[in-house]
């Protein structure tokens, strides 16, 4: 078994790759809530946990060992004295919750439950009043504002978007860094992985290239691993342009640890089908990407090199295409895009709604894909690379594809 991290590329062989199996938390809660718990649709359990066991059953029979981040993290509280406290003061402090009666009752609701596993389900999963014991204690109006509480009124909000296990970090080379998350919501994701990684046997002392309490907002689905030393890096909606001036200065200024050496930033435009550059662009083998074209309309693009001076980092503006800059950046002579629709425009449209373009290289030029998307899977298929096909009814209702569920531990170099 391999210890630690170890992620150079986008598609060396997949040996080690964590993801979250969707439970209560995708479910727990009202349709009207939907957007105050950042989710999309109403999901059927137990379609997406059967459908979330076989995409982890292809990457298993791809030759990846399957780790769950609830086991790692019921692992590190059972392993590691201290950290189940230490997670809970961070995990409420990132919970939103302000009246001091409800936060006291979430409390004691957590710290009842005895079984770490339990307790980690249960924390993703949510708590409603009638979940609780609420004191009715007299003397303030702020003691008292329980008592117009319903039964069925959200306290602690469940985290469906937690199977998309890409965002909340990304493991670069030896390390990873520990995102702020665009919606708020999202930010307790991160002190799950956090605590493990600083904690766990298996990878205490990972060097951490970006600091979650960090002011600026970068998420893992726009942090591409090009190389050893190089990433690429969308410049969206979820991703800052300081939050990549900061990761920048952390790669080039910081831990010896850190190989990179270059930072290519790729702005795309803002809105839904460009949520994050890998929902635009991921890579299928060593001169493959897929793209969506609606892409090339806004396309400006950074290279960030290490300056002269301490603290220093040198920023030059790129001219060209998209494959232009993407052979820059993995030193190809040529790169072959595979548009996602196969180049149609009313097909490319509905299957990015879909994530057609987010695809997992297990190995070069072999990809998870999602079975929906039949034109792009088609035209991946005529360019030679073969496809591992998950289903996935219910797991695109999330708006996430197979890249979106993962976040590789482990990838042999290429």
């Amino acid at each position: 078994m391999n210890k630690g991290l170890n992620v150079h590329s986008e598609i060396g062989a997949l040996k080690k790759v964590c993801v979250h199996r969707p439970g209560m938390d995708l479910v727990n809660m009202k349709a009207e809530d939907f957007d105050r718990v950042w989710i999309h649709d109403a999901f059927y359990l137990d379609y997406a946990q059967k459908e979330h066991d076989q995409f982890t059953d292809l990457l298993r029979g791809a030759g990846a060992e399957v780790v769950y981040m609830e086991e790692l993290l019921a692992e590190t509280f059972d392993k590691v004295e201290g950290t189940r406290a230490e997670f809970m003061t961070k995990f409420m402090g990132e919970s939103g919750i302000s009246n001091a009666a409800l936060r006291q009752a979430v409390v004691e609701k957590l710290d009842s439950i005895k079984d770490n596993k339990e307790f980690v389900l249960t924390a993703m999963g949510g708590l409603y009043v009638r979940d609780l014991e609420i004191p009715h204690v007299g003397g303030s109006l702020a003691s008292l504002d329980g008592d117009e509480l319903k039964g069925d009124d959200m306290v602690l909000f469940p985290m469906p978007a937690s199977y998309f296990s890409r965002d909340p970090l990304a493991v670069v080379g030896k390390g990873a860094t520990m995102n702020r998350m665009y919606w708020n919501q999202r930010n307790r994701e991160v002190i799950f992985y956090e605590t493990v990684l600083r904690n766990h046997p298996d990878y205490a002392g990972s060097p951490i290239w970006y600091d979650h309490n960090s002011e600026w907002h970068i998420e893992g689905g726009d942090i591409l691993n090009i190389n050893a030393k190089t990433l690429a890096i969308g410049i969206s909606e979820r991703t800052q342009t300081a939050a990549i001036d900061e990761l920048a200065k952390n790669m080039f200024w910081g831990s010896d640890e850190a190989e990179i050496e270059n930072i290519y930033a790729i702005k795309i435009p803002h809105g839904y089908a460009y949520m994050h550059l890998d929902t635009v662009c991921t890579q299928v083998d060593r001169d493959k990407f897929t793209v969506y074209p609606g892409i090339y309309q806004t396309l400006r693009a950074y290279r960030l090199t290490r300056g002269d001076s301490e603290g220093e980092v040198h920023i030059e503006e790129l001219e060209g295409t998209l494959q232009h800059i993407l052979e820059l950046a993995t030193g190809m002579d040529h790169i072959t895009m595979i548009e996602c629709g196969g180049g149609d425009p009313i097909e490319a449209s509905r299957e990015q709604w879909n994530d057609g373009s987010n695809t997992l290289a297990v190995a070069p030029g072999k990809v998870c894909v999602y079975e929906r998307n039949v034109v792009t899977n088609d035209a991946l298929y005529k360019a030679g690379v073969e496809l591992l096909v998950a289903p996935s009814e219910e797991l695109s209702r999330g708006r996430g594809g197979p890249r979106c569920m993962t976040m590789p531990f482990w990838r042999e170099e290429i």
